[in-house]
């Protein structure tokens, strides 16, 4: 047991792990044996720590341990400290051992599915000792999961201007006009940026930061904000299903161009004269992160992984 400077005893991981799990569990035996302890070892623990801290943690029955009030708030405060600590000694394997142990990416949806072949296939050849760890997920829950700690690098649009997050840029790629194959512009490969003003536009639904880039797109052009924007989808595949299908034309990244309409008949693609809108893809950490040297080099060899696809690495 640990003693602060003020002579009261300080709680050990040791503690605050044998709570969590007795917290998860609600059964002593359970929770010994999900962190490899005796029950005994596991019951003193708790013990220890309601004395460290003062307060009653369980309610302990013949049949059943419940969490009382107290309980209930500083397991969660528990977990965090784990957590923390988990990440600490992960940080200080990276730089111990960079291009090994866990790396939680995040990726967005409008990303994952077209990029994640070229991703996986890199750190098959390239680091095959990191246990990469995807998570797709839109842009605000990335952002929160990066903050808190959840997860490690982000693939995703940018720019964020976010605070405390480094950009890394990899790719540049053009937004193409998907249209029913016997649309006027189909097939057309110098349509102006202000035919969108008038075109049955679909999109994303909220919350995807590809819809706010199309819209940005069509502020661009002159076309109102969310005029004659009456159908949504919730991922592209169905947007595309949904032009296909007649009811309206929709922008596409270059990079989803080929898998999401691969042997549709009923579709046709049209390319804007240039400049063209574009997006630019770039991987995010934490600014001042223990692994920003690992994470740059990642970068650089995603740049360079991404060339045989229709898209621009960047410098």
């Amino acid at each position: 047991m640990a003693v602060s400077s003020r002579g009261t005893k300080q709680p050990t991981l040791a503690q605050l792990r044998a709570f969590a799990a007795v917290a998860e569990h609600l059964h002593f035996r359970d929770a010994a044996a999900a962190i490899g302890m005796s029950q005994p070892a596991l019951s003193g623990a708790v013990s220890a720590l309601e004395e460290a801290l003062g307060v009653q943690l369980l309610e302990r029955t013949t049949r059943k341990v419940l969490l009382s009030p107290a309980g209930e708030r500083i397991a969660a405060r528990a977990q965090v400290v784990l957590d923390a600590m988990g990440g600490l000694l992960e940080e200080a394997e990276a730089v111990r051992a960079p291009f090994t142990g866990v790396l939680r990416l995040g990726v967005i949806p409008t990303v994952a599915p077209y990029l994640l072949p070229t991703v996986l296939g890199l750190f098959h050849r390239r680091y095959p000792r990191m246990d990469l760890q995807v998570h797709e997920e839109q842009t605000a829950s990335l952002l929160e999961g990066l903050g808190g700690g959840r997860l490690d690098l982000l693939l995703l649009a940018v720019p964020l201007g976010v605070p405390g997050v480094t950009e890394l840029p990899v790719f540049d790629e053009d937004f193409v006009l998907l249209a029913p194959r016997e649309h006027a512009l189909a097939g057309r490969r110098d349509i102006p940026l202000e035919e969108l003003r008038g075109l049955q536009l679909l999109l994303l639904d909220e919350g995807h930061c590809l819809r706010d880039q199309a819209l940005d797109i069509c502020r661009e052009a002159g076309r109102t904000t969310g005029a004659d924007v009456t159908t949504t989808a919730a991922g592209l595949s169905t947007l595309v299903q949904l032009v296909a299908g007649g009811l309206g034309v929709t922008l596409l990244p270059r990079s989803a161009l080929r898998l999401e309409t691969a042997r549709n008949e009923y579709l046709s693609t049209g390319y804007f004269a240039e400049p063209a809108p574009s997006r630019r893809i770039a991987l995010a950490m934490r600014t001042g992160t223990a692994r920003q040297e690992e994470f740059g080099a990642i970068a650089a060899a995603l740049r360079e992984a991404v060339r045989p696809l229709p898209v621009w690495p960047t410098d």
